[in-house]
């Protein structure tokens, strides 16, 4: 007896070309299917007799045949129906007469007759076909008739590690997995890791309100192979009572789902849930979730490489919004361009028809990630009715949402199955480089800073000595009041908690400061990203991490008036000077410094520079909110010291970005 694969191959093979590309388009119309969901054009399109099967199995299941032959008749294809009809028929009569065994039977099969078989005025006794098979996971359907003892027989270790929520239709858990914190990170673990299984890891961001923990929910649930029939729901995440705009996910959290390889799919799943960059916290929070994805990404026994970053997102958007631009522009900054290929849109809230709108303001966000043949951000659809009460006004709706998210998982999964592992090598080190050229920026405006109040303390002193010189030769005694620049340790709001140590790290011998904000993990200086085989790489003379403290105060430059007399001045630009230089005049010592203060001043923006270019290089989005703010002061500068083709690089820099950059900005001024 053949599959209900192969009948339904067959019955295709009945039609010619052209009435083969009608009954696809058949598939596409839902007035012509009057309540079953229609299978996107763009699934179709390309495909074959065969891959037409898979597609109609995938989306109606035990509907299938049902389906097809409500489709022949429209096309008038009666001959094609008299066929399909005759195998069904043939199944019931041998059933009936004996000589067909249910174990003969493929799980299709039986969930076929389930739906059709009814129709004869006959039931056969479907509590004793059979339920499961080795043949095709896509084929297989547990009755409805047998749903109780299925889920009890199938998930009764689980529940009973699990909390019941709500009793109904769907029964719902909540799973109660191993948890653990390491460092600033929260792992949740169900079932034993299996070092020869293959792993998937997922790494998911959406703004709040999109439905990601839904999504979460939907992939552990899909991973453990539950199907509508079961009238179960289990759910990983803890929702956590907070306002709208604040992220109910209060931590970057990893969840691993283990024990369910080659049952459902061929791996087992880690899935890295990230809260939602730019809620009402503010940027600092953000600088904060960056650092723990950081610490996951470099940690020796955890996430060493991705399979996907899902961008997640409603399919009703026909915008992308300033707050959803900087939270994908926030993250895919700390990738390196090696992700490109792995990044998706997981299109949340979906009818299961091809969310145009949506695509649109993807495509018109210019969002980086893989492309479909059409040009189009490779994208997944998915509804978030699963946990939804059915009762018999909303369970035909209700089981259609479920089929639109159990066929978004299979081509997601697919597509994991498919996609190349990206190692995070380089976005380590793009997310090493970001809090490098930060601090480096940050130190530099500092010393720059510095430097120029130098040269204004210079340009007070020609000037007096200029206009007083007279006077000051015939009385040694006469003064002139100038500014003078010094550094001054100032408090900054700061402590230890938990894992954290927000402070600043400073150098003993430069007296500088070397990170701050941003310093909030390394309890002490020689961990600190800013060091790099233990020496700084921040600092003017690039020191060892030894001469650094991490406290709660910062170098300030501040200024102070004082007076000077001549002799006073003399020492001070004399002292130390070689003869040559002391033969000079005052005024030409004081103009040789200020030449030397320039030189300074350029080969700091030299520097910063190439940290710029280095991140440009290995970086995906080379340029997200924090780093354009920086763009602006170097360009400033590099205008200044007339270093035009590096003015003309970094506003190309700046362009380039300027639209997303806009945006972010508008949100973090506007956008609360």
């Amino acid at each position: 007896m053949m599959a209900d694969k192969e009948k339904l191959l067959k019955t295709l093979k009945e039609l010619g070309d052209e009435a083969f590309e009608d009954f696809k388009w058949h598939l596409q119309q839902p007035d012509i299917l009057e309540g079953f969901s229609t299978i996107p054009k763009c699934d179709l399109e390309k495909a074959c007799r065969r891959d037409t099967v898979d597609e109609i199995v995938q989306t109606y299941n035990h509907q299938a045949v049902e389906v097809v032959k409500k489709i022949l008749k429209t096309m008038n294809k009666n001959d094609v129906v008299e066929k399909l009809s005759a195998h069904v028929e043939e199944i019931q009569q041998s059933l009936r007469s004996g000589s067909l065994s249910t174990d003969e039977l493929f799980p299709a099969q039986c969930s076929s007759l389930v739906s059709i078989l009814p129709s004869s005025g006959k039931h056969p006794d479907v509590n004793d076909l059979k339920k499961n098979s080795a043949s095709d996971e896509a084929l297989q359907r547990p009755l409805p008739e047998v749903k109780a003892s299925n889920k009890a027989q199938t998930y009764e270790d689980i529940i009973s590690k699990s909390i019941q929520m709500s009793s109904g239709s769907p029964d719902v858990y909540q799973l109660r997995p191993k948890e653990e914190k390491f460092g600033t990170l929260t792992r949740k673990t169900v079932g034993e890791k299996n070092l020869n299984k293959k792993n998937k890891s997922i790494l998911l961001v959406g703004e709040t309100g999109t439905g990601k923990s839904i999504l979460i929910n939907a992939l552990v649930n899909y991973t453990m192979g539950v199907k509508f029939e079961n009238n179960i729901w289990f759910e990983i995440v803890e929702e956590e009572k907070r306002s709208q705009s604040e992220s109910q996910t209060s931590d970057v959290i990893v969840y691993q789902i283990f024990g369910f390889e080659d049952k459902t799919l061929p791996f087992s799943l880690t899935i890295i849930d990230t809260p939602g960059y730019g809620d009402i916290r503010g940027i600092e929070r953000d600088v904060i979730i960056s650092q723990r994805l950081f610490d996951l990404f470099r940690s020796k026994d955890e996430v060493h490489e991705i399979d996907a970053v899902g961008l997640v997102l409603q399919a009703g958007v026909n915008r992308v919004s300033d707050r959803q631009k900087y939270i994908f522009d926030s993250v895919t900054s700390l990738f390196g361009k090696d992700i490109e290929k792995n990044i998706v849109a997981l299109i949340t809230h979906s009818d299961g028809i091809t969310p145009e709108d949506a695509l649109k303001a993807l495509k018109a966000a210019n969002t980086k990630g893989a492309k479909n043949e059409k040009n189009q951000l490779v994208h997944f659809l998915f509804n978030n009715r699963q946990n939804k009460q059915r009762t018999e006004e909303t369970k035909v709706a209700l089981e259609n949402a479920w089929r639109v998210t159990e066929r978004g998982m299979k081509r997601f999964t697919d597509f994991l199955e498919k996609s190349k592992p990206q190692q995070l090598i380089t976005t380590v080190e793009v997310l090493k480089a970001r809090i490098r050229i930060t601090a480096c920026i940050q130190n530099l405006q500092d010393r720059i800073q510095l430097i120029e109040l130098k040269q204004n303390k210079i340009q007070q002193t020609e000037e007096a000595l200029k206009k007083h010189e007279q006077e000051m030769k015939k009385n040694k005694e006469f003064t002139v009041e100038v500014d003078e620049v010094y550094k001054k340790k100032e408090k900054i709001d700061g402590g230890r908690w938990l894992f954290f140590y927000k402070g600043a790290v400073t150098c003993n011998i430069c007296k500088e400061t070397c990170h701050y904000p941003g310093c909030t993990k390394a309890w002490y200086p020689e961990h600190c990203e800013v060091m790099k085989d233990g020496y700084c790489t921040v600092c003017t003379r690039k020191c060892r991490a030894e001469d650094h403290v991490k406290e709660k105060w910062r170098y300030v430059n501040k200024i102070r008036k004082v007076k000077k007399t001549l002799e006073d001045v003399k020492q001070k630009y004399e002292k130390n000077k070689v003869d040559r230089e002391q033969k000079k005049s005052l005024l030409e010592n004081l103009q040789t410094e200020m030449e030397e203060l320039k030189s300074e001043k350029i080969q700091l923006l030299t520097e910063v520079y190439q940290h710029v270019e280095q991140l440009e290089q290995i970086a995906l989005n080379d340029s997200s909110w924090s780093t354009h703010v920086h763009l602006d002061f170097l360009i400033e500068k590099m205008n200044e010291i007339k270093a035009t083709e590096k003015v003309k690089k970094l506003e190309e820099m700046k362009r380039r970005e300027d639209e997303r950059t806009k945006a972010a900005m508008r949100y973090y001024m506007f956008g609360r």
